[in-house]
């Protein structure tokens, strides 16, 4: 496959007023979007956004450029990343366009697209979208312009989604629940979703100003919500992103339940519904005591590459439907087509009610192994995870810690930096062993290949 040149694993990112993300850029891209999905029947794209302000900004360009290419445009305005996966697949639109950095802060901004299953581009689309950056930028006749119009409805449809996915015959009436939306795109959906099904809500970080969005708040800061939950002597707190695709979930004594704790309580409440259908897929950073802890329950468990896409492509292979990172984002391909952390949390909170239990409770049966991770910068040109002592220090502690732990060596995508991950049952040895290889990479990182 080519090397894409602007499109990343989740879109185009960057920091705000620099190349791509900046108006000139985003309409180009809008227009050679606009290009490619035109052969299409709707003709019709979608545009959604989280609360950033430079997310003015980056509409206006990309709806200029659609409407150029002789797309019709719905913009949505501030919606969570899954609504605009979900309401592309309703309105039958050839795409979704989500304007969002997820968790980054907001001087970073990003685009990312679906397809009108609700899915993100085939690498082909998304190749074929950079070929057409490289034409010189065009204008359809007038009578063949795209329009445009706002869907005031947006929020409303969205939140109706979300409550018809909890199951029947529920409710959370007698849950006092501590909601922190980032200041981000679900503040006006996740505490109304809540509130409908019966929750007594006490909501955080739900008064975005356009700069606020993910400002120690949100599942990526969770400090704050764990003592709104202790003080509000609430039964569960719940954080999302600033585009609403992870959550975190805190319970009652402010212990924090991060990915892998979500999925192994998801899975472990399909199964005892006998809905599981399969195994569960998490990645090569999901905890071991995960892996054990299903397969303790009869539940298959398989990695995949580090990042939602790839969750998603191995859930597709096996033909799967639960899945996730530990950064909080969930999968469940019954419900929805992408990680929706209103949704998620909404299963995790069906189980507490199912089974009269805690969030604590539903989480006893999954102990987590210590892990230790350490970055090591290294000389780019360099690739200091294939030099022979990196090797064999590796192979070493892999042969003693034997079945009872693992070890991880990843080159950042992002940045010149080796990842050594070591995680076992005794601490002390986790700690020991990722120092160890973690200055064996350090002194080769500097030398050639």
């Amino acid at each position: 496959m080519k090397q894409r040149k602007y499109f990343g694993t989740d879109g185009v990112r960057g920091l705000v007023g620099t190349a791509p993300i900046n108006p000139e850029f985003a309409m180009k891209l809008g227009w050679a979007a606009g290009r490619v999905l035109s052969k299409g029947g709707t003709k019709k794209v979608i545009i959604g956004k989280d609360t950033r302000i430079s997310g003015y900004m980056l509409e206006t360009a990309l709806e200029a450029g659609l409407i150029a290419a002789g797309i019709d445009v719905v913009l949505l305005g501030p919606m969570p990343t899954p609504a605009v996966a979900y309401l592309a697949q309703t309105f039958r639109a050839e795409a979704g366009i989500v304007i969002s950095a997820s968790h980054n802060p907001y001087y970073d901004n990003g685009i990312k697209f679906f397809n009108g299953q609700g899915l993100k581009l085939d690498d082909a689309v998304e190749l074929e979208i950079e070929a057409m950056l490289d034409e010189q930028m065009t204008c359809v006749a007038s009578d063949k312009l795209g329009k445009a119009t706002r869907l005031a409805s947006a929020d409303g449809r969205y939140i109706e989604f979300c409550k018809s996915q909890f199951p029947q015959g529920l409710s959370l009436e007698g849950l006092k629940v501590v909601v922190d939306c980032a200041n981000g795109a679900t503040y006006h959906i996740a505490p109304s979703v809540m509130r409908e099904l019966g929750a007594d809500v006490i909501t955080h970080a739900c008064e975005p100003n356009g700069v606020n969005i993910n400002h120690e708040c949100g599942a990526t800061h969770v400090d704050t919500l764990k003592r709104k939950v202790l003080e509000h002597k609430a039964d569960v707190g719940i954080a999302y992103d600033g585009d609403g695709d992870r959550v975190m979930m805190v319970d009652h004594n402010g212990r924090v339940f991060d990915g892998d704790d979500l999925v192994y309580i998801i899975a472990c409440q399909a199964a005892n519904d006998h809905i599981l259908g399969g195994g569960v897929v998490g990645t090569v950073m999901s905890n071991m005591g995960l892996e054990n802890a299903l397969k303790a329950k009869g539940i298959e468990f398989a990695r995949s590459k580090v990042g939602d896409r790839y969750v998603m492509e191995l859930l597709q292979q096996k033909g799967w439907k639960i899945g996730g990172e530990s950064s909080g984002h969930v999968l469940n391909l019954d419900l929805i087509s992408t990680g929706d952390g209103i949704i998620s949390s909404l299963q995790v909170l069906a189980a507490m009610v199912a089974q009269n239990r805690t969030l604590q409770d539903l989480g006893a049966g999954f102990t987590k192994y210590p892990m230790k991770m350490i970055n090591v910068r290294y000389t780019p040109g360099t690739d200091p995870t294939t030099a022979p002592k990196v090797l064999s220090a590796v192979e070493e502690v892999e042969q003693n810690l034997g079945n009872k732990g693992r070890v991880l060596l990843r080159k950042s995508g992002t940045e010149p930096v080796v990842r050594v991950m070591v995680e076992a049952e005794q601490e002390k040895i986790v700690l020991d062993s990722a120092r160890k290889i973690a200055e064996i990479v350090e002194s080769m990182s500097k030398q050639p290949d």
